[in-house]
């Protein structure tokens, strides 16, 4: 009576220990492809951070040139003016 109630419990078991299995390879999986797709994800950021860094050094350069022409019109302004009430 007894030997039958514990076969059963004995194949509850297994096929609870075979979920927990099953259960254990799809967190592997999904860890694995989570993983990847963050890898993925920062190789991208990295690649758009270096564009706009690039961006930013060419905005860099020109800042100078921008601040000699603002200056260069002004005079350019103020010449302007004295020729005309001459």
């Amino acid at each position: 009576m007894l030997l039958p109630r514990l076969n059963e419990i004995i194949g509850e078991i297994k096929a609870l220990n075979s979920r927990v299995n099953s259960l254990e390879n799809r967190i592997d999986s999904l860890e694995k492809m989570l993983d990847e797709r963050l890898v993925s994800l920062r190789n991208e950021m990295l690649a758009r951070l270096e564009a706009v860094n690039t961006r930013l050094d060419s905005i860099e350069k020109r800042i100078p040139m921008i601040e000699d022409l603002t200056e260069i019109k002004l005079r350019l302004a103020e010449l302007e003016k004295k020729v005309a009430t001459r």
